[in-house]
């Protein structure tokens, strides 16, 4: 038997299948999912379960980017902005965590904080999608071209920025910030420009988690054994689950899950 595979815990495996199932079925990341329960139930230290889970998202994002992007269905001019803001925020916060130590105690409380304060947005957005972007794009109506483009790229610096240090952010907070800034756009062209930028970012970060040692490969392994089969069951799944009821559940329980982590 290759020595890896003794390194795969089926515990692990399960949790991922688990995690990739509710991704399928919720479309919201993974790292609102799966980074808390490495920390809460597992208890792996924060830094370690970002880290990992960044290149968790990062690899199994790339097949849903491909398919965006063979259907048309992504804006590269968009990806170009997010990522003139995440690429270097993303890289300033991985230095600053290196610089800090990732494994002291202090690093690891504001990992968990920031973690807990993110799964509290991510449910509020969900919640509240519908009442921000009238609110919002109200807002942003006076706004000119090189104004949205300078919001694109800020946007970009926030997600990078909270991606790095929280795994969470890229997907429903992402989303929904930029249905506000190209309410114009149809959904499906910034879903798969959300997508396609968030394969670079958790790459770029999750890389920047292995530089720093903070990437654990057989915990990596073990997740993208059950994750892989769970993400295809799911959204072969999703269209039988009312959204009307699976979106108020999912929202419940990552603000419960952000409370206990924040406080």
């Amino acid at each position: 038997m290759p020595a890896f595979l003794h390194a795969i815990n089926p515990l692990y495996s399960l949790s991922g299948l688990v995690v990739g199932a509710l991704v399928g079925f919720t479309g919201v990341g993974g790292g609102s999912l799966m980074t808390p329960l490495l920390v809460l139930v597992f208890g792996i230290h924060p830094a370690t379960a970002v880290g990992t889970d960044l290149l968790y998202a990062g690899l199994t994002k790339i097949g849903g980017s491909a398919v965006h992007s063979y259907n048309r269905a992504v804006d590269w001019r968009i990806v170009g902005r997010l990522a003139a803001g995440s690429v270097p925020a993303a890289a300033l916060t991985l230095v600053l965590l290196n610089y800090f130590g990732k494994d002291t105690k202090s690093v690891g409380t504001i990992i968990t904080s920031v973690l807990g304060f993110a799964l509290i947005l991510t449910a509020v957005t969900l919640v509240l999608r519908r009442w921000l972007l009238k609110r919002l794009a109200n807002a942003l109506q006076r706004c000119s071209a090189r104004q949205i483009t300078a919001l694109t790229i800020a946007l970009g610096a926030v997600l990078g920025a909270l991606v790095s240090l929280s795994s969470v952010g890229a997907g429903a907070i992402g989303v929904t910030a930029l249905l506000t800034l190209y309410p114009k756009m149809p959904t499906v062209r910034i879903v798969g420009s959300d997508i396609a930028h968030a394969v670079p970012l958790t790459l770029i970060a999750g890389a920047g988690h292995w530089w720093i040692g903070s990437v654990d490969w057989s915990l990596l392994i073990s997740l993208l054994i059950g994750s892989l089969p769970g993400i295809a069951v799911g959204s072969a799944l999703a269209s039988k689950v009312p959204d009307r009821i699976l979106r108020p559940v999912l929202a419940g329980t990552l603000a419960l899950i952000g409370g206990r982590l924040a406080f």
